[in-house]
C-alpha cells in the first residue's frame, strides 16, 4: 500500500483510488459533505479478520494476527497499520470493539490493563492525526463465556462479567471523546425455546440496559447510547429484531428517551425490511442515531457485510435522514469486509473509496429531492384533509367512536378511493438518480 491520500478528482477521473463524487468540502444543505456524512471506518473487519470462513483459512496478509510477538506488540502493530489506513482514506472517524483494539488477557485485570494501555496509545495517535471516534462498544459475543448470551445468560456471573466489560468500554469511549456508545446483542436471544425462559431473559436485558444508562449519567458521557438491531445470526432469534421491536422493548422498560438505534443495512434486509424502511421507522419513533453502511447479497440469507453499491437504495435512505434533520452525533460507518479473494494490498481502500462515492452521490440526490420538495408536496396533499378541524378533533380525542358512526349513518359521508400514484412517484425519484 503506497502513502498517497485518497482525494476527490471528479467524475472524469480514471484513478481507481480517487473519489469521483465525494468532495468533502462541497457544500450541501448548508454543510460540507464531510460534516453531513461523518464517514467512519471500522476496526474489526478491516484489521481483526484474516479472511477465514467456516470452510477455509484466512487469505489476507495480516501479520499482527498470527505473529509470534507478544499480544500487546501485535496489537500495537495492528494499530499502526489501522491509523495509517485511516489517514490514507481520509475519513474523519473510526469505530471499534474493546477486543478489536486490545487483546483479552488471562484475567479480567490483565484484560483491563491491555485495554487501558492501548487506549492511551490510540489517544496519542488521534491527537497526532485529528481522527475522531464515532463510537466504541464491547464485544460480548466472541468469547465462549457468551455462548448463551451476555446480559441474558442463565448464569449471573456472566451477566457480571459483561457489566464489567461494558463499564470499561464506556470509560474508554469517554476517554477518547467518542460521540456514541453502541450495544449490539449478538447473542442476546435464543437457539431454542425448549431451554429458554423468555420473560426472564428480557427482564435481565432491560435491567442491564438500565444500568448502562445510569452509568452513562454517572460518568458524564454526553454521547448517544445506540442499540444495533439484528433479527438472527448468530442466534436463531435475537431480542433486538428490528427498529420497531427495539422501540417496543425500550418503551416497556421506560428507556425510550435514553437510546437511539444504529441501523445496519444488511441487518435490515435480514429482518425482511429495506434500509429505507428501517431509517423511516427510526425517524418516526425519534430513535434515529447512526448507520452501518453495507449490503447483503440477495442470493445469500446471511450477513455478508459487502460494500454498498446501490445508489438507488442509499438515495431513499438518505432522503429520510435529511427529512429527519440529518445526522447529529451519528455517521455512516462502514461495517464492511472484503471478499476472501480480494487479497491485493489496495483492495480494502478500493472498497471504501467506492462505498464513500455511493453514499456521497446518494446524499446529493436526496438533497436535491428535498430541496425540490415535489415528493413531499404530494405526500402533504395526500394527507391534507387531516388538517381539517374535525380531523384534528378526532386525533385529539375530542370525538368518540359513536359520534363518528352516527355521522356516517346520517348519510353525509361516502368516500371514494384516490390513486396513490406509486408509479408516478417512482419515476420522479428515478429522475434524481439517473
Amino acid at each position: 500500500m503506497n502513502n498517497n491520500v485518497c482525494q476527490f478528482e471528479g467524475v472524469n477521473s480514471e484513478s481507481p483510488l480517487a473519489f469521483r463524487h465525494y468532495d468533502k468540502n462541497k457544500q450541501v444543505l448548508g454543510k460540507s459533505l464531510a460534516e453531513q456524512l461523518r464517514f467512519s471506518a471500522c476496526y474489526w473487519h478491516n484489521f481483526c479478520w484474516a479472511g477465514a470462513d467456516v470452510f477455509g483459512a484466512g487469505t489476507f496478509d495480516r501479520p499482527w494476527i498470527d505473529g509470534s510477538a507478544d499480544a500487546l506488540t501485535l496489537a500495537t502493530q495492528k494499530m499502526d497499520y489501522a491509523f495509517e489506513f485511516f489517514r490514507r482514506l481520509d475519513v474523519p472517524y473510526f469505530s471499534f470493539h474493546d477486543r478489536d483494539i486490545a487483546p483479552e488477557g488471562r484475567s479480567a485485570k490483565e484484560s483491563l490493563y491491555n485495554l487501558e494501555y492501548m487506549i492511551d496509545l490510540a489517544g496519542k495517535k488521534m491527537d497526532e492525526s485529528g481522527l475522531k471516534l464515532l463510537w466504541g462498544t464491547a464485544n460480548l459475543f466472541s468469547h465462549p463465556r457468551y455462548a448463551a448470551g451476555a446480559a441474558t445468560n442463565p448464569d449471573p456471573d456472566v451477566f457480571k462479567f459483561a457489566a464489567h466489560q461494558v463499564k470499561n468500554a464506556m470509560d474508554a469511549t469517554l476517554k477518547l471523546g467518542g460521540e456514541n456508545y453502541v450495544l449490539w446483542g449478538g447473542r442476546e436471544g435464543y437457539e431454542t425455546l425448549l431451554n429458554t425462559n423468555l420473560r426472564r431473559e428480557l427482564d435481565q436485558l432491560g435491567r442491564f440496559l438500565t444500568m448502562v444508562v445510569d452509568y452513562k449519567h454517572k460518568i458524564g458521557f454526553t454521547g448517544d447510547l445506540l442499540i444495533e438491531p439484528k433479527p438472527q445470526e448468530p442466534t436463531k432469534h435475537q431480542y433486538d429484531y428490528d427498529t420497531a421491536t427495539v422501540y417496543g422493548f425500550l418503551k416497556h422498560h421506560g428507556l425510550e428517551n435514553e437510546f437511539k438505534v444504529n441501523i445496519e443495512v444488511n441487518h435490515a434486509t435480514l429482518a425482511g425490511h429495506s434500509f429505507h424502511h428501517e431509517v423511516a421507522t427510526s425517524a418516526a419513533f425519534g430513535l434515529m442515531g447512526s448507520f452501518d453502511a453495507n449490503r447483503g447479497d440477495p442470493q445469500n440469507g446471511w450477513d455478508t457485510d459487502q460494500f454498498p453499491n446501490s445508489v438507488e437504495e442509499m438515495t431513499l435512505a438518505c432522503y429520510e435522514i435529511i427529512r429527519a434533520g440529518g445526522l447529529q452525533k451519528g455517521g455512516f460507518n462502514f461495517d464492511t469486509k472484503l471478499r476472501r479473494q480480494s487479497m491485493h494490498s489496495d483492495d480494502m481502500l478500493l472498497g471504501h473509496v467506492g462505498a464513500m462515492d455511493v453514499v456521497a452521490k446518494s446524499f446529493m440526490n436526496a438533497a436535491k429531492m428535498h430541496e425540490d420538495a415535489k415528493l413531499q408536496a404530494f405526500v402533504d396533499d395526500r394527507y391534507g384533509k387531516w388538517q381539517g378541524v374535525q380531523a384534528q378533533q378526532i386525533m385529539s380525542g375530542a370525538i368518540d367512536l359513536s359520534t363518528l358512526s352516527s355521522e356516517v349513518e346520517a348519510g353525509g359521508i361516502n368516500p371514494t378511493p384516490v390513486s396513490g400514484r406509486q408509479e408516478m412517484l417512482e419515476n420522479l425519484v428515478n429522475r434524481y438518480i439517473f
